[in-house]
């Protein structure tokens, strides 16, 4: 791959078999290079995000992209690769997409208008479903970035109006209806009828739930006071900054990767944060002590304080928060505070489906729950094709993922799911990249350093990397989000030796 500028205009110059393609050079999602990522065959990924592009059509494989990329007309003459360019040129192109027949009768509906839904709805109309779509949100808003909520939009970096993923014009155009606001009190799977709050209901021909999470409140004294806040949703978000005009102290409860994020950003507007968790070290369960304590330096570097070890008593105030007390006797002065418990799945309304029992929806590797019933996202206990081992990963990308597949199934493609999970966080000026899942480890390996930044750390269980963790390794992820697709990791006895070059293992 090389990148090249043609008439003011940066292009992607790939040779395969000899063979010459030219594409757009910048990913659709964050307009990364995607020269700085790696080629698969056929298959680009996104050094950043890892949305994956064939780069023979510059067609969309992978989200998080929503966009393909444009592809332009390469020809031969004495020993000159030509480019044709159009007059207008574009980043990106809306993949080709169905409209609505009249003469089609079904009904497909899709609850959710997060990552899963909207991911859904689109790759429906990418395969040729020319029903109706009909997607059901109980949030207010149209489908949006919800990873920014807690990064850069609480930050400030980031506008209202960058954060939709489409515009209404989008959904006319191609007869996706959404209804905003609407609220579901049961699902009969047996009989294939939705019955909403309002005492309408809907018979469907397929149905994805795609519901994500809710909150988990604090039965704490205190939490229904002013400014205690969670923070899932676009208004939720929204209510948190509206509170920032005389706040200057605040108080995240948990050290997710949410609370994380949130004190990031909260500390970067000039508030003094304090974490409170429970844990010896935030992220402990889910990077392992060591990255878990790098993440805490660099916060408190950047001014945020922890209470770790701690539990949460009550909150003190009169109609506004004014103080954390911890079950210690300590008192944390706070402005306002953001609980972050975690969430449970939201399917109470769901009948005639087998679910865990903290509520997830049993699938199996094509997402689907019962006849013609499917479910993605954060709801979705599923196989993990790597293990075996039933699964359920709370991340955009996943999500996104998923709802593809659901959809590829409801129109009738037959597609399994074997997606390799990925994640992202950024806090302050570290991003740091996860591919693959590891609930557990018995090695860590680690190229590079961590107290440096600059590193892969191999998640080793029964020898095998379920796994990796980086930063500053973008290139490398990206190769190893390959390798692990089709199965050709290093082993970790040869992960162990640390001279791989794994980008270049992938072209082997």
């Amino acid at each position: 791959m090389r990148q090249v500028a043609v008439q003011g205009t940066e292009i992607l110059l790939v040779r395969i078999d000899g063979r010459f393609h030219a594409i757009g050079a910048h990913c659709t999602h964050y307009g990364a290079p995607l020269v700085d990522g790696v080629l698969c065959g056929r298959r680009v990924v996104c050094p950043w995000h890892h949305a994956c592009f064939d780069v023979t059509t510059g067609d969309l494989e992978e989200p998080p992209a929503l966009d393909a990329l444009p592809r332009y007309q390469t020809r031969i003459e004495d020993g000159h690769i030509i480019v044709s360019l159009p007059e207008d040129v574009a980043d990106r192109r809306v993949p080709q997409m169905s409209r609505r027949a009249p003469n089609d009768a079904r009904l497909f509906i899709i609850l959710g208008g997060g990552a899963a839904g909207y991911m859904a709805a689109q790759t429906l109309r990418e395969d040729g479903f020319t029903g109706r779509i009909l997607l059901v949100s109980d949030d207010g808003h149209l489908p949006y970035d919800r990873p920014n909520l807690s990064k850069d939009y609480l930050a400030g970096h980031l506008g209202a109006d960058a954060l939709p993923l489409r515009s209404e014009e989008f959904f006319r155009e191609h007869d996706i209806e959404i209804e905003l606001n609407r609220k579901v009190a049961r699902v009969e799977a047996a009989n294939k009828i939705i019955r909403f709050s309002d005492g309408a209901s809907l018979r469907y021909d397929a149905l994805l739930v795609a519901t994500g999470g809710e909150p988990r409140t604090l039965p704490a004294p205190g939490a229904d006071l002013g400014n205690v806040f969670t923070l899932r949703n676009r208004d939720d978000a929204e209510r948190i900054i509206a509170s920032l005009g005389t706040a200057r102290r605040a108080a995240v409860i948990g050290a997710s990767f949410i609370g994380m994020e949130t004190a990031s950003s909260l500390a970067a507007r000039g508030l003094s944060v304090t974490v409170v968790a429970p844990e010896s070290v935030p992220f402990e369960h889910t990077l392992g002590a060591e990255i878990g304590a790098l993440f805490q330096k660099l916060h408190e570097e950047n001014g945020v304080r922890f209470k770790l070890g701690a539990k949460l008593a009550r909150f003190e105030g009169q109609r506004r928060v004014e103080a954390v007390i911890l079950e210690s006797g300590e008192r944390i002065e706070a402005d306002l505070v953001i609980v972050g418990a975690g969430v449970k799945p939201a399917t109470e309304f769901l009948e005639g489906v087998e679910k865990t029992k903290d509520g997830r929806v049993v699938v199996d590797n094509r997402l689907r729950a019962a006849e013609d019933l499917y479910a993605a996202g954060d709801i979705a206990s599923f196989p993990d094709a790597r293990t075996g081992e039933r699964v359920h990963i709370e991340h955009w990308r996943t999500a996104m993922q998923q709802g593809r597949v659901a959809a590829h199934n409801m129109a009738g493609r037959e597609a399994i799911y074997a997606s390799v999970p990925f994640f992202w966080t950024q806090q302050f000026d570290l991003v740091l990249t996860y591919v693959g899942h590891a609930a557990k480890w018995d090695e860590l390996i680690v190229h590079g350093s961590i107290e440096g930044r600059d590193f892969l750390a191999f998640y080793v269980r029964d020898g095998r990397a379920l796994a990796v963790a980086g930063v500053n390794r973008d290139r490398e992820l990206a190769a190893i989000e390959e390798l692990m697709r089709l199965d050709r990791l290093p082993s970790a006895e040869e992960l162990r030796r640390q001279k791989i070059d794994l980008a270049k293992l992938l072209q082997a």
